[in-house]
């Protein structure tokens, strides 16, 4: 993959209805690229990218790191120019990180980085602390061992999880934790709050050194709901989300920042 994106993507939001961003009007899964590369399996087979996947891989990288700044332009013709890939697997990798939440797609304007929100997430993180150690302190005594060693396996795999699986590991770990507190109404609002975070997360396991401590954080509670320790569970899981929000906070205070300055 060649570098450079930054002059691949146009100036953010132009001010005119033109169709000035990407064509994203056709799909295409098989397209090649020179050289593709491989990846292991979960069997140890080695798995040949398409075109498409290299585009994604690439895109999802420069956009989480902010090597492409939020709100952005993409620009299909460009991007394909410097990948050395046809503009198909441009337009269908762009379609994907829509579906991804990291790309807006506006009609008649072409596709743009997604725009990032620090209120959203404070908003976001302040439901959150009010929530999840409730229902927690609820589920200690009402937990089954079994959902517990699920809750341990889950918390091995985050250890070496790409950062587009990240966010959906991390629900399904906490899912486990707070189901026994059998509120199903707060446990769907938890849902959405997760699912609406999880590009923030992306950013989060990107950005900052996380996984030894989100590994750390995340055994602690296991052991705690293991022991039923309702209090200790429940202080533990406060601090976690405030330091997550903190975290967060600060990348996405640093994204904006540059996004300003390079305007």
């Amino acid at each position: 993959m060649a570098h450079g994106f930054r002059d691949s993507v146009a100036p953010r939001h132009p001010p005119d209805g033109n169709a000035t961003g990407c064509d994203v009007s056709q799909n295409s899964s098989s397209a090649s690229a020179p050289q593709p590369r491989s990846a292991a399996g979960s069997a140890g087979r080695l798995i040949r990218k398409t075109a498409v996947d290299l585009v994604v891989d690439a895109l999802r990288d420069r956009i989480l790191s902010g090597a492409i700044p939020p709100g952005s332009a993409l620009r299909q013709e460009l991007l394909a120019e410097e990948l050395g890939v046809s503009r198909l697997p441009v337009r269908e990798a762009i379609r994907q990180l829509s579906a991804e939440g990291l790309v807006d797609m506006i009609a008649h304007r072409g596709a743009y980085v997604s725009m990032l929100s620090r209120a959203e997430v404070q908003e976001f993180f302040d439901i959150r602390l009010r929530l999840e150690p409730w229902l927690l302190r609820l589920a200690v005594s009402q937990h089954a061992p079994e959902d517990l060693d699920e809750a341990a396996r889950i918390v091995a795999l985050m250890d070496s999880a790409e950062p587009q699986q990240w966010g959906r590991l991390n629900w399904q770990l906490h899912e486990l934790l707070y189901r026994a507190a059998q509120r199903p109404a707060a446990l769907a609002m938890v849902r959405a709050l997760h699912e609406k975070s999880e590009r923030y997360f992306r950013f989060q396991i990107v950005n900052a050194p996380i996984r030894q401590q989100a590994h750390d954080e995340h055994s602690a509670l296991i052991a705690f709901c293991r022991q039923g320790r309702a209090g200790e569970a429940e202080a533990a899981l406060e601090r976690h989300i405030a330091e997550a929000a903190e975290q967060i906070l600060a990348i996405v205070d640093h994204l904006l920042d540059t996004t300003a300055a390079s305007a």
